[in-house]
């Protein structure tokens, strides 16, 4: 006899989240999500674990899903967006308690493909406490494969789009990560 894998919950299911509505600009970057720090997330050295950050990172991801229109019902249909690459930059610690707030911006996206950027700041000071990047795939669940965004949810981010182009592009996206130097030239093949 095969269990049934427990449903995850994430901070908003259930809940008030903010919805699209067509007739709000569109902030930029998109303020979706806070938190506090929790008990459960900080290390043996006093501070958030590092797994901690993708967490928070992945619930502001979610929080724009929801935004954008997927949700629980969205899923349930057979579609949903995938993570497929993530990026992360620690840049300051933090402990129990402190506040987190976090946006989001939109850099670019196609028929099935959604790359953000997601930073995260001390929600008193306003101090940068770490990035990330990611490419999102919109994937057919039942076929396990990529599949094309609906012409709603495509208008919706085109709209983000245009919101956000007018932001900077971040320094850190999509650079590779190494050691600079020969020896880390070497090992690429670079020299």
């Amino acid at each position: 006899m095969t269990q049934k894998a427990a449903r995850v919950v994430t901070p908003y299911e259930g809940t008030g989240h903010r919805p699209w509505d067509d007739a709000v600009p569109v902030p930029a970057p998109l303020a979706l999500h806070s938190t506090p720090v929790r008990a459960e997330w900080v290390d043996y050295n006093g501070h958030m674990s590092e797994s901690c950050y993708l967490l928070v990172f992945g619930d502001n991801s979610d929080a724009f899903f929801r935004y954008l229109g997927i949700d629980e019902e969205y899923r349930a249909n057979g579609t949903s967006l995938y993570t497929v690459e993530t990026h992360l930059h620690n840049k300051r610690e933090v402990a129990e308690g402190e506040p987190l707030a976090l946006t989001l911006r939109l850099l670019d996206h196609d028929t099935k493909r959604v790359h953000l950027f997601h930073e995260m700041r001390h929600g008193a000071d306003g101090t940068l406490l770490a990035t990330a990047e990611q490419m999102l795939l919109h994937v057919d669940t039942e076929q396990a494969r990529a599949c094309p965004l609906p012409g709603e949810l495509l208008r919706r981010l085109g709209a983000i789009q245009t919101a956000h182009d007018e932001l900077p592009v971040p320094e850190v996206v999509g650079k590779p990560m190494g050691i600079p130097g020969d020896r880390g030239r070497a090992r690429r093949g670079t020299r």
